[in-house]
C-alpha cells in the first residue's frame, strides 16, 4: 500500500471554523427579548434627550415562514434629539432583524444597514428584498441601489440573488 502524505491545514480554513463555532456559541446563548420594540426603545431613551419613533420604527411580520410573527426595527425612524436616523450614513439606516420563538420571547439574527427593504412573495417564499449601497453588487458609488433578496429559513439568511 502506498504510504500518504498528512494532509496540511490551512490556518485560515482553520480559523474560519473555529469563528463558525464561537459564533454559534454566542448564538445559542443570546437572551431572550420579551420584545424587541421596548429593547430598542429603551437604547434610544438612554442615548437621547428628546427621542420621537415614526410608525416604520418597527415592522411586525413573519419574516421567515414558520407562521410566528417576527420584529424588524427601522433606525431611520427614530428622531434623536431632533436628528433624524442618529448613525444613518450613505450606506443607508441600521435594521435590526428579530426572530420570535414559540417558547416565547425574540433573539436578534441579523444587523444590516440598509436603504430600506421591501417583504415580496417569490416562486410561492416571503424574501426580503433589500435595496443596499451599488458596492454590495460591485457597481459604482451613485449608480443604482443594489438590491439583495434573501430569504430567511430557520435562523438564517440565504442570498438569491444580487442585481
Amino acid at each position: 500500500m502506498p504510504e500518504t502524505e498528512p494532509v496540511k491545514k490551512s490556518r485560515p480554513l482553520l480559523a474560519a471554523v473555529l469563528m463558525l463555532f464561537a459564533a454559534s456559541d454566542a448564538f445559542a446563548q443570546q437572551e431572550l427579548l420579551s420584545d424587541p420594540e421596548i429593547h430598542e426603545k429603551k437604547y434610544f431613551q438612554e442615548r437621547c434627550g428628546t427621542v420621537q419613533f415614526d410608525s416604520a420604527f418597527v415592522i411586525r411580520q413573519d419574516i421567515n415562514n414558520d407562521g410566528l410573527v417576527d420584529a424588524v426595527v427601522n433606525h431611520g425612524a427614530a428622531v434623536c434629539d431632533g436628528e433624524r436616523g442618529p448613525g444613518c450614513n450613505e450606506d443607508g439606516c441600521l435594521y435590526n432583524f428579530y426572530l420570535q420563538v414559540k417558547e416565547g420571547g425574540y433573539f436578534m439574527i441579523a444587523t444590516a444597514r440598509l436603504y430600506g427593504y421591501d417583504f415580496v412573495q417569490r416562486f410561492g417564499n416571503m424574501v426580503l428584498a433589500m435595496k443596499m449601497h451599488p458596492r454590495f453588487c460591485e457597481r459604482a458609488e451613485g449608480t443604482e441601489p443594489c438590491v439583495v433578496t434573501s430569504r430567511v429559513r430557520g435562523a438564517r439568511f440565504y442570498t438569491i440573488s444580487r442585481m
